[in-house]
């Protein structure tokens, strides 16, 4: 393939940025496959056990409160911490992974992931327990941004939506298996034994090291064009023998001169376009997160504390919260093209805020109540939240996508370090109803931001999107 670049853009090398529109329109041309397929259900496992040891903290928190014999403040600073180190994580990840490559920080991040749930089986105090949870975060923080980057830079425009966000399911489904498995397995064995089973996939690290590549797009950014050359021919391949046919010819790539000039970073991401990109989709994630969070990680304890329900009833009701989130996952993925990543945000936000704010005002007296008004919105907020792992990906260009992912990310951890926190402080007090009607106000905003400062992404391609 000759590369030619008379015009290309100022300050980047010429065949790089040349290289880097022909790899953006050589993907284009790749139908949907087999190949696709595997490196999304391998990455999405890694996503999965993610999820999968976020959650387990809700669900060990009833014995443990118990067992350390924790206060409020106690019981919320061991909910949080994790959340402490998921944010530091996304913020170091993003950079991380601009720097040195998307595969290689998806690896590490799973490996530390479950070397910690193997130290957090052996602890007997909060202080430990809570120095491994924080190390954790860092990892499960760092790789869930990186691996909706990495996903986002190997599919073309078309369907990228249902693409993206059926792989983005692996996260939901993560964390509902994880309701589904810890409300039987610890009231019957213990919190020790679901940090022990979460260790185990730590071996997908080794897979991921050896079976997916890292992403050409990035290869070519990073003036490492033999690779990105070589990187890009092997897929085609691989993608020629499962469809048994040759390649269609790819598109002339976008003019290289219209191609912004910039070397990423921080500076470049707060500056201009990208800086209301930022501002907006990190508002966005802090709305999504606090209201899912404040809502998730305190259920089994209101229905033990305020209802009075046993532990196996508390963690049966959380858990059909989880799934009734996973159905509204389901039907976002199957119509985010068609409907818009912006209009799904605003939808679906305002959505969570009426369920909440109703179940706020008038059915937050009987734990039936909390069940079904928590579900229906979690149908919306589970829904919104998925969908911006597709969204924020695609806003923002090569050379700082995944640090554009992980800022989105870090304002997701603020969300999910004080939406516990407030609803903590306002349970505290008795006032249940009042902490859904806090919920319901926040997701409001959420989706007047969405209304007001969402750009629409549907149907363009990653290079127009973001130059």
């Amino acid at each position: 393939m000759t590369i030619d670049a008379p015009h290309a853009a100022a300050g980047r090398h010429p065949d790089t940025a040349a290289l880097a529109a022909a790899i953006g329109a050589r993907f284009e041309r790749l139908p949907l496959c087999r190949w696709h397929v595997t490196v999304r259900l391998v990455i999405g496992a890694v996503t999965f056990f993610e999820a999968f040891d976020q959650l387990l903290i809700a669900y060990a928190l009833p014995q443990l409160r118990a067992a350390w014999h924790l206060g409020t403040g106690q019981t919320t600073a061991l909910m949080t911490v994790g959340s402490v180190g998921m944010l530091a994580g996304a913020l170091l990840s993003g950079r991380l992974a601009d720097r040195v490559g998307r595969v290689k920080v998806i690896a590490v991040c799973i490996a530390v992931s479950s070397l910690c749930n193997l130290a957090l089986t052996l602890c007997t105090s909060p202080a430990p327990f809570m120095a491994a949870r924080f190390v954790q975060g860092l990892a499960i923080g760092g790789e869930v941004p990186v691996a909706a980057t990495f996903i986002a830079e190997i599919t073309r425009t078309h369907q990228r939506g249902r693409f993206v966000l059926l792989y983005e399911l692996v996260f939901p489904a993560g964390l509902t298996a994880c309701a589904l498995l810890a409300s039987w397995l610890v009231p019957l064995l213990g919190w020790r034994w679901m940090f022990g089973l979460a260790a185990i996939p730590g071996v997908l690290c080794l897979v991921v090291a050896r079976y997916v590549p890292e992403s050409p797009r990035w290869l070519a950014d990073h003036g490492r064009h033999e690779q990105a050359l070589d990187t890009m021919a092997a897929i085609e391949k691989k993608v020629e023998g499962i469809t048994g046919g040759p390649l269609p010819e790819p598109a002339p790539p976008a003019p290289v001169a219209h191609r912004t000039a910039g070397r990423g970073g921080l500076r470049e991401l707060l500056s201009g376009r990208y800086r209301r990109r930022a501002l907006v989709v990190g508002a966005l994630w802090f709305a999504g997160y606090f209201v899912n969070y404040g809502i998730t990680s305190w259920l089994p304890t209101i229905y033990r504390t305020h209802f009075g329900l046993d532990l196996s009833t508390a963690l049966g009701y959380s858990t059909v919260t989880s799934c009734a989130g996973l159905v509204g996952c389901l039907v976002v993925a199957l119509t985010v093209d068609r409907a818009g990543r912006r209009r799904t945000l605003m939808w679906c936000l305002g959505g969570s805020a009426v369920a909440l704010l109703l179940l706020g005002l008038f059915s937050g007296g009987s734990a039936t109540g909390v069940l079904v008004w928590t579900s229906l919105g979690s149908v919306f907020l589970f829904g919104a939240n998925i969908c911006l792992y597709l969204y924020t990906p695609e806003l923002f260009p090569t050379r700082m996508r995944a640090l554009g992912s992980s800022v989105g990310g870090a304002l997701n951890r603020v969300g999910v370090i004080l939406g516990p926190i407030v609803v903590g402080a306002v349970y505290a007090d008795g006032a249940l109803g009042t902490v859904f009607v806090t919920l319901a106000v926040v997701a409001l905003a959420g989706s007047v931001t969405a209304a007001a400062g969402a750009e629409e992404t549907s149907g363009q391609r990653l290079e127009d999107v973001a130059p």
